[in-house]
Order: C-alpha cells, then sequence, then structure tokens
C-alpha cells in the first residue's frame, strides 16, 4: 500500500482539513503509485502564514553566521544521501540519474555557498556630509517568502530559494510541484535534521489553483518567488503589484544554440543532443531551436537526426537509458499537438514526431527525440515554448541574422554559439538577447554561484543563485548616528 504524506505547519506533520489527497506517479511507468499527497486548500495557508511568523521571531533574532552553520549541516546531509535522493527524483520526475545526481549537486552547492553568505551580508559605511556622524546600512529579512517550484529540477530550484531566503532570516511556506512532491518532502524532512527550527519552515502541498493562488494573494507573505509558466507568471505579477509585494519570477525561454561555419561540429553536435533532449527538453533553458549557417547546414543536420534516432527511451534508472519520460500524459499531448502545428507550417520533420512503439514503454509517458528542419523564423514552432523533446533547426546565412532570429522572441533566458572566432564570441555575448550566453556549450548548465535569470518574457529583473539573489530576500536599512550634541540639518546648504 502506497504511503500517505502530510503537509509541514506549526511544526507537525498535519493532515488537510478537507481531508482531500491526491496521487503521485511515476512517469516512466504510471501503475507504480509513490503516494498520496494533500490537497491542500486556503484553511492551510492561512495555518502556515500564522506558523511562520512565529518562526520569524525566532529565526530572524539568530545570527546570520548560526543561520549558514544550520544550511551547512544540510548540505552535508543532501551529500551523504545523494544517491537515495537521486533515485526517489527519478522515480518521481522521470529524468536519468545522472541528471537526478546533478540536480542533488546543485543543492549541495547552493547549501555550502549560502552557509559561506551567513558571514558575507554586508552592508555599507559610507561619508555623512556632516561632521561627526556616522552613516551606514545593513541588510536586514523582510518576512515570509512564499516559494511556488516546477516539477523540472525537484530540488535545485527549491534549494535555489530556500536556502538564501533563510540565510537573509525569513521564514519560508513552500508549495512544490503538484507533479513532483515527494522530493521536498524529504528536502524539509533534512532541513529539520539539521537544526532548522520547526515553524521557520511549512510545506504545504497542493494545486496552483488553489494552494498557490492563496499563498499568493496572502496579505501577511510580503515576498513571493514563482518559476513556472510566462502566462502563470503574468497573472501573479499582477496580484503582487496590486498588493506591492516584492516578487521574483522566472518563467519560459525559447532558447537557440547557434552553430556557425567555424564551429567545431563534433563539440556542436554533442552540445545540442544534451542542450535539446536532456531532461526530455523539459528545461526552460533547453535548446529549443538550432540556428546553423547555410556552409554547414545539411550535413549537421543530418548528424543531429542520426544521433537523435540512436538515443535510447526507458526508465532514468537504468544505466542504458540516455531519454526519460514526459512528466504526465497532457504533456505528451502537448508536444504531439506542435508536431502537428509544424507539419502544418510546412517544416520538414526529420526524425521522431511520435510515440515510442513496443511494451517496455508502454506504460510511461514517453516520446521520441523530434527534430524538425526548414523551421522559418516568425512560425509558431520558432516561437512557442513546447517542453519537450522538440528541435527546431533554422537555417541562416550570416552571423548578423542568426543574431536577429536570436533575438526575434519573446523570451530572452539562454543562448549559445558555436564558433572558434574570438570575435564573433564576444559579439554574440554583447548582441544576444538573453540573460545567459554560452560560447562553445549548450544552453543549459547553471552554477550555483553565479546569477541565473533572463529578459523580456523570461523573468522581472531578479536573480536567482549567486549574489543577486541575497539581495531580493534582503532590505537595506540606512542607519545615522549623529554624535555632535546640536542639530545638524541634512539636505540644507551646509556649505556657506
Amino acid at each position: 500500500m502506497a504511503k500517505t504524506f502530510r503537509n509541514l505547519i506549526g511544526g507537525s506533520w498535519t493532515e488537510p482539513r478537507n481531508g482531500a489527497y491526491f496521487e503521485n506517479r511515476n512517469p516512466a511507468d504510471s501503475t507504480d503509485l509513490i503516494g498520496r499527497f494533500p490537497d491542500s486548500g486556503a484553511a492551510e495557508i492561512e495555518a502556515a502564514v500564522k506558523s511562520a511568523r512565529r518562526g520569524f521571531e525566532i529565526w530572524r533574532r539568530t545570527p546570520a553566521p548560526a543561520r549558514g552553520d544550520v544550511l551547512r549541516r544540510v548540505g552535508d546531509l543532501l551529500v551523504a544521501r545523494k544517491e537515495k535522493i537521486a533515485d526517489a527524483m527519478t522515480r518521481e520526475m522521470g529524468k536519468v540519474l545522472a541528471e537526478t545526481r546533478g540536480d542533488v549537486q546543485e543543492g549541495i552547492d547552493t547549501a555550502y555557498y549560502a552557509a559561506t553568505e551567513g558571514r558575507r551580508l554586508f552592508g555599507h559605511v559610507v561619508p555623512s556630509e556632516l561632521r561627526q556622524k556616522w552613516a551606514m546600512t545593513y541588510r536586514r529579512p523582510i518576512g515570509i517568502a512564499g516559494l511556488i517550484t516546477p516539477f523540472n529540477f525537484p530540488l535545485a530550484i527549491p534549494t535555489w530559494k530556500m536556502f538564501p531566503a533563510l540565510l537573509c532570516g525569513n521564514a519560508v511556506i513552500i508549495k512544490p510541484s503538484e507533479d513532483v512532491p515527494h522530493t521536498t518532502h524529504l528536502l524539509v524532512e533534512i532541513l529539520l535534521e539539521a537544526g532548522l527550527p520547526p515553524e521557520v519552515v511549512q510545506l504545504v502541498h497542493g494545486r496552483g489553483e488553489t494552494v498557490g493562488k492563496a499563498l499568493v494573494e496572502h496579505p501577511g507573505v510580503p515576498v513571493i518567488s514563482f518559476t513556472g509558466s510566462t502566462d502563470t507568471g503574468a497573472l501573479i505579477g499582477e496580484t503582487c503589484g496590486r498588493m506591492h509585494k516584492r516578487l521574483s519570477l522566472e518563467m519560459g525561454g525559447k532558447n537557440a544554440m547557434i552553430v556557425m561555419d567555424d564551429a567545431d561540429l563534433d563539440l556542436a553536435l554533442e552540445g545540442v543532443l544534451w542542450g535539446a533532449f536532456g531532461t526530455t527538453g523539459q528545461r526552460c533553458t533547453a535548446t529549443s531551436r538550432l540556428i546553423v549557417h547555410r556552409k554547414v547546414h545539411d550535413r549537421f543536420v543530418a548528424r543531429v537526426a542520426e544521433a537523435a534516432e540512436r538515443l535510447r527511451l526507458g526508465d532514468g534508472r537504468e544505466d542504458k537509458t540516455d531519454v526519460g519520460p514526459l512528466i504526465h500524459e497532457s504533456a505528451r499531448r502537448k508536444v504531439e499537438e506542435y508536431v502537428g502545428i509544424g507539419q502544418e507550417e510546412g517544416a520538414e520533420l526529420v526524425t521522431g514526431g511520435k510515440r515510442p512503439g513496443g511494451e517496455r514503454l508502454g506504460s510511461g509517458f514517453f516520446y521520441k527525440p523530434t527534430v524538425f528542419a526548414g523551421v522559418k523564423p516568425g512560425s509558431r514552432l520558432e516561437q512557442e515554448e513546447i517542453f519537450g523533446p522538440v528541435l527546431s533547426v533554422v537555417r541562416v546565412n550570416s552571423f548578423d541574422e542568426a543574431v536577429r532570429v536570436n533575438n526575434d522572441v519573446r523570451y530572452g533566458l539562454s543562448s549559445s554559439i558555436y564558433t572558434r572566432s574570438a570575435d564573433r564570441a564576444f559579439l554574440a555575448m554583447q548582441e544576444l538577447d538573453n540573460g545567459i550566453t554560452y560560447v562553445n556549450a549548450p544552453t543549459i548548465g547553471a552554477e550555483a554561484h553565479l546569477p541565473f535569470g533572463g529578459v523580456k518574457a523570461t523573468g522581472n529583473g531578479h536573480r536567482e543563485g549567486g549574489w543577486e539573489v541575497y539581495e531580493f530576500y534582503s532590505e537595506t536599512k540606512v542607519c545615522y548616528v549623529d554624535y555632535s550634541g546640536r542639530l545638524q540639518r541634512a539636505q540644507i546648504d551646509n556649505y556657506d
């Protein structure tokens, strides 16, 4: 019998008040029931906010280096349980073990990086314009941070949000994707074991339209961080703007990899396979478009198609598997719809474009790696985010045309160029309208100590990871100390 899980609210594991649960199943084998999780509602969010307020009063007074010590212990526990968590994550989400191990490692790196920031929450001491007066700033926590996370990085993205928020002294309420609730449950257990005061973290399971909505709309949650679709992010932005909340949005992408005529094609081939079909294309940074110079186009596309056909689909826990399943049936149907759209638009289906046959994969949500050539700039296949194993190839005649095609989409997350020219590489870094540009590497591969995020419809200007995220989860307070013993008037002409 499958295990029934609970929410963490008020320092205790509690059942949903409505008594409702949803099932969490293995996308590689839909007959494999992982567990039942609370299908919570607004009542759970209300209780979580009350508890988080109490937790915040304890945690904000804890010295930042001591908060960092807790996160360092979290990192140690993640190291010790890396293989166990990776296996559970693959069972829940589908991507291959090599990737889920990397997902856990991202959490480890984020924990250790956050721990060091406990001694680096710098303010500034600056000269005052007045005599015998001291002027300085320091960083202080904001309050309760509401975190809404997606399915594709079940451990890494929750740590990107939780660890900086906690290090800065905030309490957190996390609502993980209902597609991957188990991994976040394991992470919260580790946080408690590492010594985090129980009411500093609340875990509320449920659906976006109920729990997520209640969390965003609650007046007691001044900070929201959301990773998900651009359409949902826009709705959250409207609410947070009206309620004067601090908001970080990390949303969609339609990322392109440019292959110039002087590129190392062997290296570019490895990059596009990993970028397009890693995580079954279910990354906001996935290589969804391949922009290829006409001089190498035909032979490179033929190589990509041949290599894509050799990729082995299967359960991500099996050693020989290259590509796992999509997260659920509706995701697979969406991919099928876009394959149909591409064919209607006149693009050439080079390989893939269908579900695999055979009993071995029959109970999972698998789809063959798919390559379209002859994709026209401006077409739906070239413009819209698919979030699946579909690669659209666009042929160009020059570097300048490649830049125009790359930039002419609503998103601006990641980009990539393969070239042996230093001039072109630096021009690309300057001209590609994205938050991230890789040279001679695919569009995926964030590192924990660097900011992550995009421009245009990909985000709202904030970054996850690196040093910038600590500014998002804290506020600057300015302090003045006047020891002159008399009234001194700032912003008055004092130079007479």
